[in-house]
């Protein structure tokens, strides 16, 4: 693959020469015909002159010395850190000493894929990446919250096939069923409160909301204006949900069919607990990680490094008079 700021292919080059130097025609009209200054072309066939068509090949731009680079040693104990802890650069930094923006370049220049592409349990890259759309953030807490459900399935006595493997196994029983962990996100501050409950119907959608919006008042966020969900039934037809919205005084939104990232914020919440909660170790029941749920949540609200909100948790952007 050719440099990306590079003006000809590997193909392109070799064209070059043979017109220069086997067609016996001047540099500055192939040049010319090729879209490259004359500088560029007598570069290449000089090239060519001294090392054959293998000079014609990429090389790297790198120096051949880099005398202020990160010892080695270092490096490996920050991709030691990254296949361990499994968690981004600002937190890497907090737990290796080493600066967020030098975590950044090692990791790129190891090739470590994204953690968003990579299994939360194992750190295989499970998945391709996409470029995000437009980022926004309402000016102040409580203009808009984001609300939204994530399945998962229940975890039998003594632990799933992630502690055993896939298969069946003596006295295993099957049809457990599903947790509905329902969450609700401040657009500004990323204050975040989530519920493990038996369903996903309007009215249990609704006595969700009215707890959320009880817990956000706690924090400061004492009038909630806007609540965006996706378009499922129970929170767009349900009147349980609707006359939730209505005694907050707060107008309901929907996603655009078939685009969850309009509802993004609730959406990397999703699989922020996901990696860091519900398949960050094997769990051996279900009420084990039941239980790890509300302490997980109040070091995501009060401890844990945000990057959107430069590196400060979610409380930081609250105060009792927001």
């Amino acid at each position: 693959m050719a440099h990306a700021n590079a003006r000809l292919t590997f193909h392109g080059r070799c064209l070059l020469v043979r017109r220069v130097v086997l067609d016996g025609r001047p540099v500055a009209h192939v040049a010319k015909e090729l879209g490259v200054s004359r500088q560029c072309a007598h570069r290449w066939v000089n090239r060519y002159r001294a090392e054959g068509w293998s000079g014609l090949q990429d090389r790297s731009s790198s120096p051949h010395r880099r005398p202020t680079r990160t010892p080695a040693a270092v490096e490996r104990r920050v991709l030691k850190a990254r296949r361990t802890l499994r968690r981004g650069p600002d937190a890497l930094a907090e737990h290796t000493g080493v600066p967020a923006r030098t975590v950044s370049r090692i990791l790129r220049r190891h090739r470590m894929p994204p953690l968003a592409a990579c299994d939360p349990l194992t750190g295989q890259v499970i998945r391709s990446t996409r470029a995000g759309g437009r980022r926004y953030e309402h000016a102040r807490p409580g203009n808009m919250i984001h609300v939204d459900v994530k399945k998962l399935g229940k975890i039998p006595a003594g632990g799933g096939h992630r502690a055993h493997g896939r298969g069946e196994r003596p006295g295993s029983l099957r049809g457990l069923g599903y947790d509905y962990v329902h969450a609700a996100v401040d657009d500004h501050s990323r204050l975040a409160y989530a519920e493990i409950l038996p369903d996903e119907k309007g009215a249990t959608c609704a006595g969700f909301l009215t707890r959320a919006a009880e817990f956000f008042h706690a924090h400061g966020i004492t009038r909630i204006e806007r609540v965006m969900t996706d378009n499922a039934k129970n929170y767009r037809i349900s009147h349980a949900f609707q006359a939730a919205c209505q005694a907050l005084g707060a107008r309901q939104k929907f996603t655009r069919p078939h685009c969850p990232w309009t509802n993004g914020k609730v959406e990397r919440f999703n699989r922020t607990m996901q990696t860091e909660w519900a398949y960050r170790k094997v769990f051996t029941s279900n009420d084990q990680r039941t239980r790890a749920l509300a302490p997980w949540l109040d070091f995501y609200n009060t401890g844990r490094r945000h990057t959107a909100l430069g590196g400060q948790p979610p409380i930081s952007r609250l105060s009792p008079t927001s």
